[in-house]
């Protein structure tokens, strides 16, 4: 049977928003029972987007990280009673009537992806659009209205999932939580790692050093490589916060510079000057 899944890539998420405002489009002033019923008119972000900021000027990047439901295979939110239950096609479904006052239920999920709904007194949250699926849709209104397709429904086997995963180098959002979530990530490296920017120039022309290679290495162990673009500049990503590295450069014509930085988050290492051989 093929079930549901979401891929989301970070790289291409520039955060217009336009999947959240698709959703309240969806779901605020409408009930779709027996799966929903209307989201609030403020408060509520069942497709929120959270953002990081990354690097010092001039070498700065802001990623963004869409988080809806994860619809996870082994979701904390699950109740023996069907209050929260999870259907054939792996849809994680607030029931609107067993649900009814159970505020507890917000607190269950890990990612903070269910919001109390005040006026009606209950937990509600992304149902996958699980009634546009029933109604024959492909798409959900997030993914269908992603100007970048940041934003991906895919109904496959999971033997389809698990080839698109190593293909693609899908990831799930922390995973070290045991949840399996149904919604994976390409490029999380990007919310997840970091990198170390430089900028370089050639000290004896105080011109930028177009083409320089750039490597990083920690504990003498190669972790990442660049080549400076045509502002003399790069950025070494994929690396793991928390430790020191060696950031060398080296140039044709130049004596090779290095510098050591202690990485706890992105940042830019500075002007590196290459110096005439």
């Amino acid at each position: 049977m093929k079930t549901w899944h979401m891929v989301i890539d970070v790289a291409r998420c520039h955060d217009c928003n336009d999947c959240f405002l698709a959703d309240r489009d969806e779901f605020v002033g409408n009930d779709f029972l027996p799966t929903a019923v209307a989201q609030p008119a403020h408060g509520h972000r069942w497709l929120n987007i959270k953002r990081r900021e990354g690097g010092q000027f001039p070498i700065v990047r802001v990623s963004y990280l869409p988080m809806p439901c994860m619809h996870c295979d082994e979701a904390p939110c699950l109740t023996d009673d069907g209050a929260v239950y999870r259907r054939d096609d792996g849809l994680v479904i607030i029931d609107p009537v067993k649900a009814k006052g159970r505020e507890e239920i917000v607190a269950s999920c890990p990612y903070s992806a269910i919001y109390w709904n005040e006026e009606k007194q209950l937990a509600q949250k992304c149902t996958g659009c699980a009634h546009l699926l029933d109604d024959g849709w492909t798409e959900t209104r997030c993914s269908q209205v992603c100007p970048t397709e940041a934003i991906k429904l895919v109904m496959a086997e999971e033997a389809e999932i698990e080839a698109l995963v190593a293909e693609e180098k899908l990831e799930r959002y922390r995973d070290s939580l045991g949840t399996r979530p149904r919604v994976y990530y390409k490029n999380l490296h990007r919310w997840e790692k970091a990198f170390i920017g430089a900028s370089v120039v050639f000290a004896d022309t105080d011109e930028c050093a177009v083409g320089a290679t750039v490597t990083v290495e920690r504990d003498g162990a190669m972790a990442g490589e660049g080549t400076t673009d045509l502002f003399g500049e790069v950025a070494v990503d994929h690396l793991e916060p928390g430790h020191a590295y060696v950031v060398r450069v080296a140039a044709d014509g130049y004596a090779p510079a290095e510098v050591t930085v202690q990485l706890d988050a992105s940042l830019n290492a500075g002007t590196i000057f290459l110096e005439r051989a």
